[in-house]
């Protein structure tokens, strides 16, 4: 069982999320554990560690179009990427935490940042 943990409403938006699987296709569906938050164009950056397999992956960034709350498509083809595994029983000294990690945002857009998610208070 793995140990991983994200705060599914983190003060900061946009916020890394654990990664639950990523099809092998021409532009990969990547699911997330619970709710993403993210928006159209935002640019993701993978971390996932060798024990989850697709270690072509790692370290690569896309943007995304969001396909629902916990799936996005990216464009990167992984058609002959390694199979992306979580391991059902990791060893402890294992970081076994794939995670998807927001970076940036496609400039035509800027979405994200009309989405203030922090508490203000004028005083």
């Amino acid at each position: 069982m793995s140990t991983c943990y994200a705060n599914p409403n983190p003060i900061f938006q946009p916020a890394m999320r654990l990664i639950a699987s990523i099809t092998k296709s021409p532009n990969a569906i990547v699911t997330t554990t619970f709710a993403h938050q993210y928006v159209d164009g935002t640019i993701v950056r993978f971390d996932v560690p060798q024990a989850c397999g697709m270690q072509q992956i790692n370290d690569l960034i896309s943007p995304i179009m969001v396909t629902g709350a916990t799936t996005f498509e990216i464009f990167i083809d992984t058609t002959n990427f390694d199979t992306f595994a979580i391991p059902g029983s990791p060893n402890p000294h294992d970081n076994t935490c794939a995670q998807v990690v927001p970076i940036g945002e496609v400039n035509e857009t800027l979405k994200a940042s009309l989405r203030n998610v922090l508490p203000f208070n004028a005083t």
